[in-house]
């Protein structure tokens, strides 16, 4: 049982991770050559559960924040992603 704790805690921040990193590389594309490529992936990690990485992210790097659609949907994402862990977690018991 403990497993699956562990794994569901890697999975949590490796994609949180994997969001954060994405935003930096976007973030350093924009200011090499001045377009912003790979929105679609963005939204993939914040849909897997990387939402509230990707929403502080925005803030810490003062990246994407005149991006009405972001600054909307990245929260209510962050809120629906937060509640699928705590069923996670809290569902966890009836695997066993």
């Amino acid at each position: 049982m403990t497993i699956l704790y562990v794994c569901f805690g890697v999975y949590i921040l490796a994609v949180n991770f994997y969001a954060f990193r994405f935003l930096k590389s976007q973030k350093e594309g924009y200011e090499a050559d001045g377009t912003i490529k790979g929105d679609g992936k963005l939204l993939l990690a914040a849909f897997l559960g990387g939402a509230i990485a990707v929403y502080a992210s925005m803030f810490i790097m003062r990246f994407r924040l005149g991006n009405l659609f972001l600054m909307i949907f990245m929260p209510l994402l962050a809120v629906l992603n937060v509640y699928c862990f705590v069923l996670a977690f809290r569902g966890i018991y009836l695997f066993l």
